[in-house]
C-alpha cells in the first residue's frame, strides 16, 4: 500500500478528511490586496482601530500614517460641528415658534366678546405668528354664498373642507401655490404657501377651515410637523365653541 503524501490531510473517523490548515498571510499578501481594494477602509472604517500608527520618521520612505488619521478626525469634527449647529438653529426656530403661538393662544383666550375674538383670529393672529394673512371659513348649505360684512371671514359650499383635505384629514400644508381667493379674500395674490386647518365646533355646528397663508413659497412643505399648528386649531374650536355656548 503506498504512503500518502505528507501535505495530504489525513481522514477521520468516519472517512471524512481533516480540515485543511489554511496557508499563513504575510505582509506582502496584505500589501497586495490593499493594492487592488484602495477604498478597503472606507467599506470597513473599524478596521482603522485595530492600527497602530507608525513613528515619525525623518526617513522620506516612510509613510506618516498619523497624518491622515489626523486629518479624518478633523473632517469628523467638522461635520459634528456643522450638525451641532444645525441643531441648535433648528431649536431656536422651534422655541421662537412655539412662543409665538403661546402668545396668540392666550391673546384668544382674553377675548372679551366673540366679534373681538373673530377681530383678534382675523387681523392680530397674523402679526402673533409671524405670517401673511389668517382668515376663516364657514361651510354654508345655502344655495348662493353671500358675502360676509366680517373681513377675514369666508363663507364655504358644504363639503368644501372635506374636498380640500380629505376625508380622515385635519391638516393640509402647501407650498409654491397661487392663493385661492375663496380662502383669502383680496390678500390671495400675496399667498405662495398655506396651510390649511379643520376646524370642528360640535356635532351640530358646520364644518370651519382656518387658513393660514404667508408669501414665502417654502413656509408650509408637506412632512413638517403639525403639532403647533393643530394646537392653535383646537384652541380657536374651544373657544369659539364657548362662545357660541354664551350666546344660547
Amino acid at each position: 500500500m503506498a504512503d500518502r503524501p505528507q501535505d495530504q490531510p489525513k481522514p477521520l473517523r468516519g472517512g471524512l478528511p481533516a480540515p485543511v490548515r489554511p496557508a499563513e498571510i504575510g505582509a506582502r499578501e496584505v500589501v497586495a490586496y490593499l493594492r487592488e481594494h484602495p477604498d478597503f477602509l472606507d467599506r470597513h472604517p473599524d478596521a482603522l482601530r485595530l492600527l497602530r500608527a507608525p513613528v515619525r520618521s525623518a526617513d522620506d520612505d516612510v509613510l506618516d500614517f498619523q497624518h491622515f488619521m489626523l486629518e479624518r478626525l478633523r473632517g469628523d469634527l467638522g461635520r459634528l460641528h456643522d450638525e451641532q449647529r444645525s441643531l441648535i438653529a433648528a431649536s431656536r426656530g422651534n422655541l421662537a415658534s412655539q412662543s409665538r403661538v403661546h402668545k396668540a393662544v392666550l391673546t384668544m383666550l382674553r377675548a372679551l366678546s366673540f366679534e373681538h375674538l373673530l377681530q383678534i383670529v382675523t387681523t392680530d393672529l397674523a402679526v402673533l405668528i409671524d405670517v401673511d394673512v389668517v382668515t376663516l371659513g364657514v361651510e354654508s348649505s345655502a344655495s348662493r354664498i353671500p358675502r360676509l360684512p366680517v373681513h377675514g371671514i369666508h363663507l364655504l359650499p358644504s363639503g368644501t373642507v372635506d374636498r380640500l383635505l380629505g376625508p380622515n384629514r385635519d391638516t393640509l400644508l402647501c407650498t409654491d401655490i397661487q392663493g385661492d381667493p375663496a380662502l383669502f379674500g383680496e390678500a390671495a395674490g400675496l399667498v405662495r404657501s398655506q396651510a390649511l386647518l379643520r376646524l370642528s365646533f360640535s356635532r351640530t355646528a358646520p364644518v370651519g377651515l382656518m387658513c393660514i397663508g404667508t408669501r414665502t413659497v417654502d413656509t408650509f412643505q408637506p412632512g413638517l410637523g403639525t403639532e403647533l399648528l393643530t394646537f392653535l386649531a383646537h384652541t380657536l374650536e374651544i373657544t369659539i365653541a364657548q362662545w357660541l355656548d354664551r350666546a344660547r
